[in-house]
Parts: C-alpha cells; structure tokens; sequence
C-alpha cells in the first residue's frame, strides 16, 4: 500500500469543493434501530481440516489407533501388535511394541500427522501416551524426524520415556525442537526387549492458546479473538447432519475425558471424488467443552447447533431419517445441551461440565436445531424441539433455517414455516457470485430479492434474520480474492442498514489448510506453521470491531427521482456510479461511524453532510484498497500484502450553519470507513 499517495489523497479530500458528485446525509441526532451485539460473528465447521489438522492443537493423526483402518497415518515395524481391551472404552485400541528378535533389528512406528508435523526451533512440544511395560519397566525413545533432511542423523530431538508397572498411566514430557521443520515426523523406538503397551499417543505445542494441555493453536485462535466477533456458531453445518444419522456430530461424545471421546467419520471426508481426503475423521478431541471455553475466551455468544433427526437431505432419501416417533434422543440432546451449558453442578451435565474444570454456567442463549433442512420433512420434525425447549427453557432463542438458497420456493416456504413455528432467528445461506451481492438488475431478473437492498423489504414483525453462511464466489473463479471480498464489504452495508431485523451475520466457510482444502473461498488458511488471514477477514474485522451501538439514517437523493426530493439508501443503485454506504453511532466511544465502499473502477468524489453536527472535526480513518489485480490476495508468504491501513482528514462545515461535513475522494475498488467523534 502507498502510504504517500494515501496523504495525497488526503490532501486533496480537504480542498474538495461543497459540489461532490455524490452527497450523502447522516443524521447523527436521531438514533434509529440498536446494533445487536452478536451482529458480526464466526462460524466454525469441521471442513478444509479445520478441526484436528488446523485449530485444535493435536499434531499427532490417528493417536489412538481407532481408525478403521487401525494404522492409518502410522508406519509400524519390528514386533508390533495391535489389541482392542484398552483402559478406555470407546476407544479400546492400543499397540503392544516387543522384542524384534534381533539385536540390530528395530520395533517401533512412526506418525505423518497432518500433512507432517510442524516445530519450530526451540519450541517445546509436549508428549504424552497411557502406557504400562508388562514386565514391569520397559522403555522408549520418542524423536522428531526428517527422512527426507541431508543432515548425517534423521531425528533431531529426542528424549525417552522410562515405562513401569504393568498398570496404565499417562507418562507426559516434553521435547525442544532443535530445527524448525514443517513436515517433520514423530517416531517412537523400543528402546530394549521389553515390552511395552502404549495407547492415546500425542504430541502437543506446550504454547498453546491459552496454554491449555488440550488446546488450541495459538495463531489460529488468536485470529479468531482479533476479530473481535460477537457470536461463534458451532460445530458446522453440514457434519451437524451427517451423510448418514449414525455419522452426524453427537455433542455428547464430546466431552468428558479426552482419551475416551470416540472417533467419527467426518462427512467431508469423501463428499468430493475430486478433493478426496481417505484419512478425514474427526478425533472429537476438539469438542462441545472447548468450543464453549474459546466462545468465553473470545467474548462470543455460543450458538450450537444440533441435529434435528434428519441425515443430509441432498444425499439421502426419507429412509435414512429419524421416523417422528424417533425423535426423542434428538430432543434430548437439546435439553441436556442447555443443561451442560447453563445448568447448575448438582445437575447431570452441569456436573460433566463442572468436572471438566468449568463449575460456572456459560450462560448460552441461543441454540440451533437443523442445518439447510427444508420441506415438510423438516417443518414436521422441528415442532417438538421448539415446544420442549420452550416448556423446559423459555428465554433461550431458537434459530431455525429457511434452508440451502438464498431464493426460491422451498425458501419462501421455509420462511412461512419458521414464522408458523415462531422461531426466534432464521438461518439464510447464500453462497453467490458477483452481481447477486451487487444487486444488478440482471441479478434481480434470476434470484429475485438480492444485493445491500435484501433486507430493506423484510416483514419486521416476523423471526429475526441470522445470515449464517455466505461468501461471493467469483463467477468462474471460485477462489480467495480481493474483489469477491470488496463485494462483501458493499453487501454489508445492508445488513448494518437493517439491524433491525437482522441479529447476526457470518462469513463461512472460516479456516482452511493449504493442503488439505475442499471447498472455497475461506476466511483463514494455513499451513503446518504459518497462517494468513485473507481479504474477506480484513472486511469482516472492519465491521465487527466498528459495529457501532445504533443505527443511522444515512441517504442521498434517488438518482431516478426527476423532482430530486426522494431519499434513498446508498446501495449501489444506478446513478450512484457502485457507491454503497451505511452509518452508525456508538454510545460507547461518542463515535459516528461512516462506511463507504465504491465497486467502481474511478475513484468517486463524495460529500457526507453529518447533520446534527456543527464545526471542524477529525475524521480517523481505516482503508482497504489495492492498486493491483482484483485477482490478488494475501498469501502464506505475503501475509499482509493486503491490509487495512489508518489515517485520518479534516472535515470542514458549511458557510452559514456551520454544519460539519465530510469530502474525501473515495479510491476506485475500496473501502473506506470514517470514524468522527461527536
């Protein structure tokens, strides 16, 4: 970004004449509709190895051997067994490492974790296995390994771990990485003939987020709470159903203690024959007590969401679904859920939770119950969750879905159900390409309702909207770049315009690994070591750490009104040359926020008049432009080649009322947000 032709810019804003092309009015006196503080949030699922392989902080793939095929991920040699009558009872699968009949021949195994194992120089990583030596004291050596590195030795940490007892018990130490590797391996050798039993084999950053034992990945997590978001949605979408019932996420396999949380198949593992991944399972390790733990870690509301009975409708008939009278256990886990969350320790899931280390209620509010589920199917189903939950929890908020579009039949019908049902929120998903988020007619003429103009139509007296996935997918390049983003911010608009009906908002899908992605684009992506955060994140921040506390009317003149009296929002209309635009005012800081985002190719003069506001003021301001291919983005190894940068301007006042008024020349393909203190 240059930051001198930014101070030009500047300069230039300041002696702009009253005739901007394109004036705005913001009536900062009168407060309209409150910003709701979940407005602008995050949604998280188990896609793009999101879970184990990205946020959660486990580097070791298959660790306890529960994989269908048992060694997965591992390489065994010399005298190695595998038993199933573990210390654990949904995890039952262990290794017994013997004698390999030699004293120059080798037992062990060797685990490729995600895509390799990430360390860092001088970092140390914590390893722990339940074990017992059967003959009472036995020994290993754990390493971390390059087969591939030209140094003389392949492991380049190592330390041992002496075994005793014929009696499980977890033996934990710690390993300091003597090179940064990205794709290193951990091997484990049988240091002698004696035999040992290990199960639960794992390998963690001691530095994780928060410094938890079962955490989280620093980096990641961190790039969540930057964002400030005010709701986290979990643990997906999709795998909340699952391609079958029996393969859905079950939070209640969840919790409790790490070692015996249950493999699952996770429902992206095989969705796409041509971003196939045999070996995506979710380990659970990362489970409903974590999420709700970095929902409090983030300052998020938690907002679960759980199965309603149905299996994924796209891949299924009607007999692969919960039959009505089947529905109880489905019913159940909503219930409990509440009571994990919130209820008190004498409970039975608040004691779970409370045993976990977390006594104190996490204060849930909101629950979930189906993901894209449309039709009757769906509408029959959802009726006894919503009176159970409201007989049993009345002040919990429900949120219900209108289904996979944006538009459309099963859309409306999905709507009129949700309203029947009294749903408290509805969730829209709406993944679309360029003209959808810009409104164009031509868009208008095949989806009907779309653009920073969808809301301003909504019934207000019906459920409250919760945009709970959406991204612009570049018409014929499905992938991360800056003007899908751009698209986005102008999108937006609409939402903040409308906070009255609409709740919360967030982008989807949120991380992804550089080598292990199936759908895009994603908010965050990685690799074993690194991360950068791409341009719809930067959108995404700018709104949810601007969101403001009220809405305020912020128009123009209808270019299309010939007598000029009419005012209308700045939402790209035509005449209005892709200017969007919204405001609000927050309580907190004294603060009028101004966000003006122009789609056009020229740079746009505008003239905000801020009534109610008299005098000279500084405007600070934060921009996000790019002088290069629309097609650009951030990258693992130019992180920040795109970025918000701040400054600031003067804004004048009018000759006679002294009014305080904006100008600024607006860059082309930008979006510039205002902040001036009232």
């Amino acid at each position: 970004m240059n930051l001198k032709l930014i101070s030009c810019a500047f300069a230039f804003a300041g002696v702009l004449s009253a005739q901007a092309q394109h004036v705005m009015e913001v009536k900062t006196a009168k407060l309209g509709a409150p910003v709701s503080s979940t407005m602008y949030g995050l949604f998280f699922e188990d896609i793009n190895f999101a879970a184990d392989g990205g946020l959660y902080g486990e580097l070791v793939k298959n660790r306890s051997f529960e994989f269908p095929q048992s060694f997965m991920g591992w390489r065994v040699f010399g005298n190695v067994e595998l038993k199933n009558d573990g210390p654990f009872e949904r995890c039952p699968h262990y290794v017994v490492l013997s004698d390999p009949g030699h004293r120059e021949r080798r037992t062990g195994l060797q685990n490729e974790g995600y895509f390799g194992i990430g360390v860092e120089k001088d970092k140390e990583y914590r390893f722990s296995v339940w074990a017992k030596a059967p003959k009472g004291k036995s020994q290993i050596r754990v390493q971390l390994i390059n087969e591939q590195a030209m140094y003389e030795r392949q492991n380049f940490s190592e330390v041992k771990v002496d075994v005793t007892g014929n009696e499980w018990k977890k033996y934990t130490v710690t390993i300091k990485a003597t090179r940064t590797e990205p794709k290193a391996n951990l091997r484990i050798f049988l240091s002698n003939g004696n035999p040992v039993a290990l199960e639960h084999v794992s390998l963690f950053p001691v530095d994780t987020y928060k410094g938890r034992e079962n955490g989280l990945r620093r980096d990641l997590a961190q790039a969540l709470e930057d964002m400030h978001p005010g709701v986290f949605r979990f643990p997906g979408g999709c795998i909340v159903e699952g391609t079958t019932l029996d393969s859905r996420y079950q939070w209640k396999n969840t919790v409790g203690p790490v070692e015996n949380r249950p493999l699952n198949r996770n429902r992206w593992e095989d969705t796409f024959d041509y971003r196939y991944f045999a070996d995506y399972y979710q380990s659970y390790g990362l489970g409903f007590f974590e999420f709700f733990q970095l929902c409090e870690d983030i300052k998020a509301e938690p907002l679960p969401v759980l199965s309603v009975g149905l299996a994924c409708q796209f891949q299924n008939g009607e007999k692969a679904h919960a039959k009505m009278d089947e529905l109880q256990p489905f019913i159940d886990d909503c219930l409990d859920l509440i009571e994990f969350a919130n209820g008190p320790v004498d409970s039975k899931w608040g004691k779970i939770r409370a045993e976990m280390g977390h006594p104190e209620p996490f204060n849930m509010k909101y629950i979930g119950i189906g993901n894209e589920q449309w039709d009757t199917p769906y509408f029959e189903r959802l009726k006894p969750f919503v009176a159970a939950v409201r007989a049993k929890y009345p002040n919990i908020k429900i949120v219900g879905t209108s289904g996979p579009d944006s538009e459309g039949k099963m859309f409306e019908k999905g709507w009129v159900a949700m309203k029947e049902q009294k749903a408290d929120l509805v969730d829209e998903h709406f993944y679309r390409p360029e003209n959808w988020f810009l409104g164009t007619p031509e868009a208008k003429a095949k989806y009907g309702n779309c653009g920073a103009l969808r809301y301003d139509s909504y019934d207000r007296k019906g459920p409250k909207v919760f945009a709970g996935e959406y991204a612009c997918h570049g018409k014929g390049k499905k992938w991360n770049h800056y003007e899908t983003s751009l698209l986005e911010a102008a999108f937006m608009t609409g939402l903040e315009r409308n906070a009255d009906i609409v709740e919360m908002a967030t982008y989807a899908p949120l991380f992804a690994h550089v080598d292990g992605w199936q759908w895009r684009p994603d908010m965050i992506w990685y690799d074993n070591l690194r991360m950068f955060k791409s341009v719809s994140y930067y959108v995404q921040q700018m709104y949810a750490m601007n969101k403001g506390t009220n809405v305020l009317s912020l128009t123009t003149k209808d270019p299309a009104d010939a007598k000029g009296k009419k005012m209308v929002p700045v939402a790209g209309q035509e005449g209005m040359d892709g200017l969007f635009a919204s405001s609000v005012f927050d309580k907190n800081t004294g603060e009028v926020i101004v966000k003006v985002v122009n789609t056009s190719k020229q740079a746009q003069d505008i003239q905000v008049n801020l009534t109610g506001m008299k005098g000279e003021r500084t405007a600070e301001t934060l921009t996000l432009q790019h002088e290069g291919s629309m097609d650009d983005e951030n990258t693992l190894d130019k992180p920040n080649k795109i970025v918000p940068v701040s400054g600031s301007m003067k804004c004048g006042v009018t000759d006679k009322k002294q009014q305080t008024v904006l100008n600024d020349n607006v860059p082309a393909m930008s979006f510039r947000l205002y902040k001036i203190k009232k």
